[in-house]
């Protein structure tokens, strides 16, 4: 699982698009590239991002960054890294001459600052700072500069996960250090608030190869190619070699689909429903369909387990909040799916089983021996019954006479997870469940999530890496994926939350699992922690759909991979017209 959360659908495209794009004829020229999202960004600041898509991909880099066709870690603003101590230190070496968008220097400083004034900051809760919590007291490593270019990282324990870890966001400290120690009337640094969506993008600064030039809520977001971007070609030109890359923001993917299909699109994320169309023109329409296994993304259904209260009453009703902590509603849910329709009729036959948290490309992910929960609505009524529900006709009534309905959640314009939360519906009225469907704004439902928790079931995703530490941020109980048992904030009353004994098992269980470099080892701590999650079912797990991608053939230089689609090697790639000017 990546650093953060990915529950959003994004599709890449590359385009002239003269009727939507504001372009002066003096900039006719310069190359670009158009991916179109369904929604607007949600933040400018790195540190306080849990969303993907994110801009982030395209204005920052940390110290080391994946390279998802070797599936193994290289330098980025790192040149190079020893590890000492028996694997207690480890001295990182930033690159030379390396500078921020605004032309300053990027030194050590910006890294210490990055992680001991913001990720480690108690004040700041943030994703990444989940993930360096260390042993079962949640220890921070010590981070500090030696001179201007060496930082060394001391860990209080033996932690595997840390190199893995490293590729977190570098921040500017000349622009953000004030922001950390000045506070607002609550006490809260003004941090929390800077670089908001109502930022001028003038005065963004990064260090990736793009920097934010505009944005247009709901329409657009304009990256312009970095010219202090540290990276070069073989012949020592700057990269990235496109000059211009552009967000567009669509209502959905079908108009994502018309665009690119009209010829004004030149990449585009297929999914299931669009393949058999596609590639039906794929040759006339100058563009190849690439496939490459099972994205490192899956799909899942969770119930909201938190007996809570929020201004004095409970975040769920007392007698739903009893269905969904019994593992026996949870089974049963599981086994009334009928995931093969799933993927015959929604995925097109494009996808596979997902039975795992992990991501099939991660050498830690356990490939049999996990519970699985096969269509089965016998099994599933069998679970129902002995957990004390009794159908009266075909509608199906707890114990105490509250018939079984609740609401299904997912984020809105996905018209995969809308089709898929529908085909729910049908499954379960099969054992008698009445499922409402609800499709929110996704600002809206991550919202309902991680702050009112005005919600009772949810339709939703997550990517993936090789890496399973990453996903600590779901699975340790205070991490802020913790989604279907959300705890407080940091410093709020935890009055009132209760993690059960399976939760806390699987904390301790990612916690060990960072404790030991011996593979085996790790190996096995993690095919135990899948195993209780498939057991106790905290998520449903769906579909893990295949990877396309459609790519026209005047971009030249595509490599595309599954972990990272066709853009992972963005700033070498070029369009046909550049080559014919060279």
């Amino acid at each position: 699982m990546a650093l953060v959360g990915a529950i959003a659908w994004i599709t890449v495209s590359c385009a002239n698009f003269a009727d939507s794009l504001p372009r002066k004829s003096t900039e006719a020229a310069i190359p670009r590239v158009v991916a179109s999202v369904l929604s607007n960004p949600k933040t400018f600041n790195p540190a306080l991002s849990a969303e993907s898509p994110n801009v982030f991909t395209l204005t920052y880099e940390g110290l080391v960054k994946l390279d998802p066709k070797a599936e193994k870690l290289v330098p980025s603003l790192a040149e190079s890294w020893e590890i000492l101590d028996g694997g207690l230190r480890y001295i990182f070496t930033l690159r030379e001459n390396l500078r921020w968008s605004d032309g300053e220097p990027l030194t050590s400083k910006d890294v210490v600052f990055s992680f001991n004034d913001v990720y480690f900051n108690p004040k700041i809760p943030t994703p990444a700072g989940d993930v360096f919590r260390i042993g079962p007291e949640g220890k921070f490593p010590t981070v500090k500069a030696i001179d201007s270019r060496r930082i060394e990282v001391v860990l209080p324990e033996v932690f595997a996960p840390l190199l893995n870890s490293m590729g977190v966001e570098v921040l500017p400290e000349h622009i953000l250090k004030s922001t950390v120690t000045e506070t607002n009337s609550k006490g809260e640094p003004l941090f929390l608030t800077t670089w908001g969506l109502d930022t001028n993008p003038k005065d963004l600064v990064s260090n990736g190869s793009y920097k934010v030039e505009s944005y247009a809520t709901s329409q657009r977001v304009i990256f312009a190619k970095n010219p202090y971007y540290w990276e070069k070609d073989e012949n020592g030109n700057s990269l990235p070699k496109i000059e211009r890359f552009i967000w567009q923001i669509v209502e959905s993917a079908d108009t994502a689909l018309l665009k690119f299909r009209s010829g004004g699109l030149d990449l585009f994320g297929v999914t299931p429903d669009y393949y058999s169309l596609l590639k039906k023109e794929e040759d006339r329409g100058n563009f190849t369909l690439y496939e490459d296994g099972p994205v490192s993304s899956k799909s899942f259904v969770f119930f909201n387990l938190s007996k809570r209260e929020k201004n004095g009453k409970p975040v769920v009703a007392p007698y739903k909040s009893a269905w969904f902590n019994d593992v026996r509603f949870r089974r049963a849910i599981a086994y009334a799916i009928d995931r093969s329709t799933l993927i015959n009729n929604i995925y097109r036959g494009l996808g596979e089983p997902q039975n795992s948290p992990l991501s099939v490309q991660s050498p830690y992910y356990k490939s049999d021996g996990l519970p699985v929960y096969d269509y089965d609505l016998e099994r599933a009524q069998q679970l129902l019954n002995e957990a004390g529900f009794e159908h009266r006709g075909e509608i199906l009534y707890d114990s105490d006479g509250n018939e079984v309905r609740f609401t299904l959640t997912t984020n809105a314009g996905n018209k995969i997870r809308e089709a898929m939360v529908s085909q729910i519906k049908q499954d379960l009225s099969k054992v008698g469940i009445q499922v409402d469907i609800q499709a929110l704004a996704f600002g809206t439902l991550v919202d309902k999530l991680d702050t009112t928790l005005d919600w009772e079931a949810c339709l939703l995703g997550l990517t993936g890496g090789i890496e399973p530490h990453g996903g600590s941020v779901m699975w340790s109980t205070r991490g802020r994926l913790h989604m279907f048992n959300q705890s407080p904030p940091l410093g709020e009353d935890l009055e009132g939350w209760v993690a059960s004994d399976w939760e806390r098992e699987i904390s301790d269980l990612y916690v060990a699992g960072s404790q030991t470099v011996d593979e085996a080892e790790r190996k096995a701590i993690y095919g135990e922690a899948q195993r209780i999650i498939q057991e106790q079912l905290p998520l449903i797990h769906l579909i893990a759909p295949l990877s396309i991608g459609a790519v026209r053939d005047s971009l030249i230089g595509v490599d595309y991979n599954a972990l990272g689609g066709a853009l992972w090697n963005l700033d070498s790639l070029q369009l046909e017209e550049q080559l014919s000017a060279e």
